[in-house]
């Protein structure tokens, strides 16, 4: 054991004296797509006198295969609010110094002490949102239920998430049942309505269905609220729905990874992160919800008043924070995933 742990301490040193580029100290920094401004970088690069090396993916899945073996080389990543106690439980994260996190304040209240967190000893909330219904306003009537995207009418013209989380939790809100059931036989329940419905679909998409909805390719899609936003951004023509049974809230976080050898540096970006005037110029260009309550301050009206990124209070009580699955549920809910792609 002790030759291996002294083994990765040297391969992440020999790492530590590799991460400079043109002399310059380097962050790497793995984060959702279209989760900062196009300026966010390089700003952060000019200001402090670095390199950051940025990379981008589309699901806590392929972020999660990267930094599980505990030398990915990654400093800073987000992962999403339910994945953060088995990352702590795997010792994948390092603790936050919040002396150096002076703009911590900056959070919205309820995200300055969020459940899964409380004491924002390995996190930092950075983005929220929901998931719903995007679709074309010439569907009529307009969807407003999980139950509407079982209708033959939209046959062909539907996409889903290629998410086992997010589909599984609409089968089983449209069975008005709990997103996070750990009962097996409402997750059978879930697995036949998921598998009735593929006739349907397009696909599964994540960030691809975007574009298709805007090219009117498809009517209708299970969206991220932000990937709605921004497609309605770029077609009026399209709508956000937060459905009547119910519907999923998740938070992305910024964590340090136990691995980095840039403690100081990934703390200084994190920081920067919370300053309002950045954290507003993010929300402004990538349609996001940000946990940066000093930034709504600084929003248009027009945004802060947007139903898709901002719903009411009335429609946020019918979302449900997503929960961390106990192991044999979540081995149950992936198997039922793989049954779901291949039947």
């Amino acid at each position: 054991m002790n030759r291996i742990l002294n083994r990765r301490s040297f391969l992440m040193g020999a790492a530590g004296l590799a991460g400079c580029a043109h002399g310059r100290p380097r962050l790497n920094v793995y984060n959702w797509s279209n989760y900062v401004a196009p300026d966010t970088i390089a700003n952060f690069e000019a200001e402090f006198g670095v390199h950051v090396r940025y990379a981008t993916y589309e699901s806590n899945e392929e972020m999660l295969a990267k930094v599980l073996s505990g030398n990915s080389g990654w400093d800073v990543v987000f992962p999403t609010h339910n994945r953060i106690p088995p990352m702590r439980q795997y010792g994948l994260l390092a603790p936050l110094d919040h002396a150096r996190l002076p703009n911590l304040p900056n959070l919205e209240p309820r995200f300055q002490s969020p459940p899964w967190d409380p004491h924002l000893d390995h996190s930092v909330p950075y983005m929220w949102g929901a998931t719903g219904i995007a679709y074309n306003r010439s569907v009529e009537p307009a969807p407003a239920a999980w139950a509407d995207l079982w209708s033959a009418r939209l046959k062909g013209r539907i996409t889903m998430l290629d998410d086992p989380e997010e589909v599984l939790g609409a089968c089983l809100l449209k069975l008005r049942l709990s997103y996070n059931s750990t009962d097996n036989a409402s997750l059978r329940r879930a697995e036949r309505e998921a598998i009735a419905q593929k006739s349907l679909l397009r696909a599964y998409l994540n960030a691809e269905f975007r574009d298709q909805l805007v090219a009117g390719d498809i009517l209708v899609a299970h969206s991220w609220a932000t990937t709605a936003q921004q497609a309605i951004d770029a077609a009026p023509q399209l709508g956000f729905a937060y459905p009547a049974e119910g519907f999923p809230l998740y938070g992305d976080n910024a964590v340090v990874l136990r691995e980095s050898r840039r403690a100081e540096l990934a703390h200084a970006f994190i920081n920067y992160l919370l300053r309002a005037p950045v954290a507003a110029a993010i929300v402004e260009t990538s349609r996001t919800a940000t946990a940066n309550g000093a930034a709504q301050a600084l929003l248009p009206d027009a945004l802060r008043r947007n139903t898709t990124l901002f719903p009411s209070a009335e429609t946020l009580a019918r979302g449900q924070w997503i929960a961390t699955m106990p192991g044999a549920t979540q081995r149950l809910r992936d198997r039922i995933w793989t049954e779901i792609k291949s039947a």
